[in-house]
């Protein structure tokens, strides 16, 4: 028997028609970004009329939802009414208490994924997509920034964080951001035409439509990568801190050999794979000194030093001064800092 594949099916009312999930506390970035591209590729110009696209936000209530910054945003069809949309979209946001979804709407979830509706997770929504047993077996794309709150809540699951997003058959996973919008525009492609993808990332600013193995924008580093290989390298880093990966390790995963990826590393940014590693490490261990109280010993083994003295003579070595030296110089900073009173009664 021949498989459709879900991605290239049509309906009868649009070319394509969304159905939106939000979580209390959702990214309204990520939502925004997705839902508009599919207005302004519903129509001519910006008319926003729902002609070749069509969306919704689907609720049980059709109570206000908040987003994690507290715009609110009104569904407009009960679930109980919603028709099989051609994709149902589960938005996430700030992972707390607050951020699941009700039962009703978890259930509804479940019963659109048994009956075949290809599923999008766009930002946390990846989270709420796997705590509803609708992610095993499959890839799934989750932020650099979520990555290992990812790892520590799904031990056995591994998810891909060096890429904007993520297609594994009818499951697609979106690190959220401005990646919301490229995989909208993915499907705007595959169902309405290239030309309407183009149209709508143009209109909002957005030079080109990325593919969805373009690497995630990541910790930032003294030079900026160009090259999409070192991008790739460099987002899987701040993801092994506590146990660095040896390079060979990081070549292979990328599929690559090593000597590949050192030459595309000092072609790109004149340094090794392995001092870019240390000064992500080096700047995760000044955060953390500059952030919280923890002790240096345990500072030095989540940056993935072997213990305070390394982290000492690795510092020492590489910015000139100590872990307390460092701490010290803080202290005295924000002691220098003037307090709110100063300042109010410099400026009256």
């Amino acid at each position: 028997m021949r498989q459709t594949d879900p991605l290239s099916r049509t309906t009868s009312r649009k070319r394509l028609s969304v159905a939106f999930l939000l979580a209390e506390n959702f990214t309204l970035s990520a939502f925004a970004n997705f839902v508009d591209v599919l207005r302004l590729a519903a129509d001519e110009a910006d008319k926003s009329r729902p002609i070749l696209c069509d969306w919704s936000v689907l609720s049980d209530t059709l109570a206000p939802i908040r987003s994690s910054c507290g715009v609110k945003v009104t569904p407009d069809t009960l679930l109980r009414r919603a028709a099989a949309p051609d994709y149902l979209v589960v938005v996430g946001g700030v992972m707390n208490d607050r951020s699941a979804l009700n039962p009703a709407e978890r259930a509804y979830l479940q019963a659109r994924a048994h009956a075949g509706t290809p599923l999008v997770g766009l930002c946390t929504g990846v989270f709420l997509l796997h705590e509803s047993g609708l992610l095993d077996g499959y890839r799934c794309c989750v932020s650099w920034f979520h990555h290992q709150d990812f790892v520590d809540r799904f031990e056995a699951v591994q998810p891909v964080s060096d890429q904007i997003f993520v297609v594994d058959r009818d499951r697609l996973t979106c690190s959220g951001g401005h990646g919301a919008a490229h995989l909208a525009a993915f499907l705007v492609s595959r169902h309405v035409g290239q030309n309407a993808a183009i149209k709508s990332l143009n209109i909002m600013m957005i030079d080109a439509a990325l593919r969805g193995e373009q690497a995630q924008p990541g910790q930032q580093i003294a030079r900026t990568p160009r090259d999409a290989l070192v991008k790739r390298a460099i987002l899987r880093m701040p993801q092994n801190i506590e146990t660095p990966l040896p390079v060979a390790t990081l070549a292979d995963q990328l599929q690559v050999g090593r000597r590949t990826l050192e030459r595309r590393f000092r072609e790109d940014l004149g340094q090794t794979p392995a001092k870019i590693y240390l000064d992500l490490r080096l700047d995760r261990a000044l955060l953390r000194l500059r952030t919280t109280p923890d002790a240096i010993a345990d500072i030095a083994l989540a940056s993935g030093f072997c213990d305070g003295p390394h982290l000492a003579r690795t510092l020492r070595a590489e910015r000139g001064f100590s872990p307390a030296e460092y701490r010290k110089a803080q202290a005295r900073r924000d002691d220098d800092l003037p307090t709110v009173g100063v300042l109010l009664n410099q400026t009256g």
